[in-house]
């Protein structure tokens, strides 16, 4: 695996390389990895880095150490609260029009597959990002807590659209309503998120999963939570059609062409569109 770029903070950001998968490790253990605005930028940069990048077929995310996010750090100077009398309160909407949204939408448009490999607690907008990706590994040991009801504050970072989709409103509720610590496992036995599995084999089946996403069709891949979005949307018809026009668009791409000629000769496809 080799770094796959440099610059200032740097740190905050680990951005590596293993053949097509462009992988992003969250890097400030000491913190949980909790968010500040300096890495919620290095992140959307990376992520917007890596949809321009031909050799970049599938994203990974992860956290180095114990935790994946806590979430937002409350000792940032953009967020932090009034410690002194008279001291004004942060316009916490401000923080999330100029950071929280721009990641969020980067995160939903990328023309690849998104992994999270999800090893220790991802709470508050960690979470929202972990749930907003394709597909979902965590560690046995990892846990989701929508923290927001702590503090006074609603679900962000898109969580509020991703949870009742993901999990109905009910326990789309009792999630974000009560803000107790979810278990992986019991993350994955309501459809939370992909798959739960063992701490220790949690990077390698992660890594594993991306290198089979970067071998596929991924721009059918792409197009295929485009429309699964979609269609949550529309009628049935107007899916209908949708499904017609992502079809015909995909008909003409060298993927197809590739894949249905490789089924042909029983042989595997080698597939390059993006």
């Amino acid at each position: 695996m080799t770094p796959a770029s440099t610059g200032p903070d740097e740190a905050l950001l680990k951005i590596e390389q293993e053949g097509a998968v462009r992988l992003l490790t969250l890097n400030r253990p000491q913190a949980l990895n909790a968010f500040t605005t300096a890495l919620l930028v290095q992140l959307r940069d990376a992520l917007e880095a890596a949809a321009r990048d031909a050799s970049v077929r599938c994203v990974l995310i992860t956290g180095a150490g114990r935790g994946f996010c806590a979430g937002q750090d409350l000792s940032d100077p953009l967020i932090k609260p009034p410690m002194a009398a008279g001291e004004a309160p942060k316009d916490i909407g401000h923080l999330l029009n100029n950071y929280y949204i721009p990641l969020a939408l980067s995160l939903r448009a990328m023309p690849i597959p998104v992994i999270a490999a999800v090893n220790g607690v991802a709470a508050g907008a960690g979470a929202s990002l972990a749930l907003g990706c394709d597909l979902v590994l965590a560690a046995e040991s990892a846990s989701f807590i929508q923290a927001f009801s702590k503090i006074g504050l609603v679900p962000d970072c898109g969580g509020t659209w991703l949870l009742p989709r993901l999990v109905g409103r009910a326990k789309a509720l009792e999630l974000a309503l009560l803000g107790d610590k979810l278990p992986a496992a019991e993350a994955q036995r309501i459809g939370l998120i992909y798959r739960a599995l063992p701490d220790a084999e949690l990077a390698a089946e992660a890594m594993a999963l991306a290198q089979k996403l970067a071998a596929m069709p991924v721009k059918a891949l792409a197009a295929t939570r485009k429309a699964l979005d979609d269609a949550l949307l529309l009628d049935f018809e107007a899916a209908l059609r949708n499904e017609a026009l992502l079809q015909s668009r995909l008909g003409f791409a060298g993927d197809y062409q590739e894949g249905t000629r490789a089924f042909l000769e029983k042989r595997k496809p080698s597939f390059t569109d993006r």
